[in-house]
């Protein structure tokens, strides 16, 4: 009865975060526009590396295939709220006080607000990008990766949530973190394979990238969708779930560390 109690209230969260979202889906929408010009703008770059390459593949990928990668990553970069803003000024109001004395975890209430917020962007990113995609490029050559990317997508959101609440919670300490937020947002950018498959990275990158938990959050859906390869899968998820679980008991921690710190100072 506990449990129930506990789910049905988290549930209620989620459910405002989405009612919240979608009372502004027409400024929404106009924010996820910008995903169409970022997406047109790649479409002419890489259509003329293609053909000064004069290949129709490169690194296993053909234009069509990066294209709808570049669909998926965009749609979820897009979709992923700032936690380090948000926990920020929390932090320097002092309304953080207030999350502290609720009846529900902190981290708990944090995941369910942001994973809500997050579908309801990725989903609105999903049907602009994908309708693009549709106009300009046609289908994906299969679309039995495209059954497995809400699964891969999920889990590639959690793991965002785990890592960039573990430098949002460096505000109870350092209360600037956006700079680092910038920082994080690069590398998923760059090594994290949000601009590129991993494939095309130089093969001494590629070793060491594929150690990092960056992999997990774009590229792992990204790759799913347009190159299943049904073996791999398992391990992928695996190893999203691996990581997950890692910087979960990491944020759990220094959580610990800084509501102390945050007592302690008369916060």
């Amino acid at each position: 009865m506990i449990a129930l109690t506990k789910t049905l209230k988290y549930m209620w969260i989620g459910r405002i975060t989405i009612r919240n979202q979608l009372a502004y889906i027409v400024d929404f929408l106009v924010r996820s526009l910008f995903l169409l010009l970022i997406l047109y703008i790649f479409l002419q770059l890489w259509r003329t590396t293609y053909a000064g390459e004069g290949s129709s593949s490169i690194a296993g990928f053909s234009f069509r295939q990066l294209m709808w990668y570049l669909i998926v990553t965009e749609s979820m970069t897009l979709a992923c709220p700032s936690l380090c803003t948000r926990l920020e000024e929390e932090v320097k109001s002092g309304d953080v006080a207030f999350k502290l004395v609720r009846p529900v975890n902190f981290l708990a209430y944090y995941y369910v607000e942001y994973m809500s917020e997050a579908i309801v962007r990725f989903g609105v990113n999903a049907v602009i990008g994908g309708t693009l995609g549709l106009l300009l490029l046609g289908p994906p050559h299969s679309l039995a990766g495209f059954v497995w990317l809400p699964v891969t997508a999920f889990a590639g959101f959690s793991l965002n949530f785990m890592l960039n609440m573990c430098i949002a919670l460096s505000a109870f300490w350092v209360e600037e973190t956006r700079g680092l937020e910038f920082v994080y947002n690069k590398f998923l950018f760059t090594v994290g394979g949000m601009l590129m498959p991993i494939e095309l990275f130089p093969d001494v990158l590629q070793r060491i990238v594929r150690w990092l938990p960056l992999q997990g959050v774009v590229y792992t859906p990204a790759k799913t969708a347009v190159a299943l390869n049904i073996g791999q899968l398992p391990v992928m998820l695996l190893t999203q779930l691996g990581w997950i679980a890692l910087f979960g008991v990491v944020a759990a921690l220094i959580y610990r560390r800084g509501v102390t710190k945050l007592h302690v100072n008369g916060g």
